[in-house]
């Protein structure tokens, strides 16, 4: 298999937070190695740096006395396989940039079975899984992981699959709804509305949302689903203008239907009621040329350590990281973390996971609980002319 290696350069301590994204020192003994075939894709414009090369497939890969065996299990092809490709060059990063001498990663392509590229991993000694990416994958190699005794700190964000050894990173809706909510309530809103899609996350969040609401004292008086389609949408909004007046309503889906939605809620008898979003605005880039979403909240993790990793990932890549690639840094940065104490060829010390105190990265602090899912500490979020400006900073310390 190709390797990638980097010079020897001035070692830096891990300071077990995301202030590695300052250093651009490349650490000796930081290997990243590609596993399995991915289909051909359109060529990128990358700066010349060296890559790790597809290889033929000899076998297992050989023994590794003083670094503990990791794989980053991730689409490298089909519909995904950008958003994996982000989140395998981001970990790549990140280990390169914590030092983690101790830590040898190998990157699997799920793209053509999430099981064999698990049991490709385990049979290469791997110890530790970074990923999948979706749930059925975190599904499909979950029972595979266990019987080896192997954690997997998947990227997904349904929580369904967590536990038994399997935990999640991705961001949850239900904490991003009950903040926003809460954060409202603050501001003396009583009467909320929810704008809710169909399917999985739709439930997800309108359960959120009612829970919160009923948490905090507030009310719900109004909520209505749609199937994403624009008849479907405006027709949604239609109802839900004419039920009772509400001081809040929840777009409870992402930044693009939210442009739409927003113009059609403000038409209505509610229309200068408070616009709250959840988490997936985050990815949309032009919220603020909205203006019927400004002023707009949703509760998410700050940007600014990001914007870092972004800025020196397009250095090394020459292309735009997914923001999910965040998520593929801040796991090397867990593991690198816990490896100091990780005996090499032992098994993962799993209960490290759940510290109490919990851990920073780039997507700033969180902890796992013992349900498996990543706790995060979030900001609020108000969507203004110019972008995004906190209104209420992430707490600091973690409510238990």
């Amino acid at each position: 298999m190709a390797e990638q290696r980097h010079g020897p350069q001035a070692r830096r301590a891990f300071l077990g937070t995301a202030a590695a994204l300052g250093a651009v020192a490349l650490l000796a003994g930081c290997q990243v190695i590609p596993k399995g075939r991915p289909q051909p894709q359109p060529p990128e414009p990358v700066r010349p740096a060296p890559e790790p090369e597809p290889a033929p497939d000899t076998g297992n890969l050989p023994g590794d006395a003083n670094r503990n065996r990791v794989a980053v299990l991730v689409p490298l092809s089909g519909p995904n396989g950008g958003v994996g490709k982000s989140i395998s060059n981001a970990a790549n990063l990140a280990l390169m940039d914590t030092g983690g001498d101790t830590v040898r990663i190998t990157i699997y392509d799920t793209a053509n079975g999430a099981a064999a590229a698990a049991n490709a991993a385990l049979a290469d000694g791997n110890r530790l899984f970074l990923g999948p990416l979706m749930a059925e994958d975190v599904t499909a190699i979950a029972p595979i992981a266990r019987r080896a005794g192997v954690p997997v700190i998947a990227f997904s964000n349904d929580t369904s699959v967590a536990g038994d050894g399997v935990y999640l990173m991705g961001f949850d809706p239900t904490q991003s709804v009950g903040r926003v909510v809460e954060h409202a309530r603050s501001q003396r809103m009583q009467r909320f509305a929810g704008l809710i899609p169909d399917g999985v996350y739709g439930r997800r969040a309108s359960q959120a949302l009612i829970a919160a609401v009923e948490r905090s004292g507030g009310r719900m008086v109004a909520m209505q689903s749609f199937d994403r389609s624009p008849r479907a949408l405006q027709m949604a909004i239609g109802r839900l203008n004419g039920q009772s007046e509400y001081d809040a309503v929840l777009i409870a889906d992402n930044g693009r239907l939210a442009l739409t939605a927003a113009p059609l809620i403000r038409s209505g008898s509610s229309g200068r009621a408070q616009i709250l979003g959840t988490e997936l605005w985050r990815a949309e880039t032009g919220l603020a040329a909205a203006p019927a979403l400004r002023g707009a909240w949703f509760a998410g993790v700050s940007d600014n350590l990001f914007n870092q990793l972004r800025t020196r990932y397009r250095a090394r890549y020459g292309v735009t990281p997914y923001r999910l690639a965040s998520l593929g840094y801040d796991a090397v940065l867990l593991t690198v973390r816990i490896g100091k104490t990780w005996r090499t060829g032992r098994p993962f010390p799993q209960n490290a996971l759940l510290d109490s105190g919990g851990f920073a990265g780039v997507d700033g602090a969180f902890r796992f609980g013992r349900d498996g899912v990543a706790h995060r500490s979030l900001a609020v979020l108000q969507v203004g002319p110019s972008g995004l400006t906190t209104i209420s900073p992430a707490p600091r310390d973690f409510a238990d």
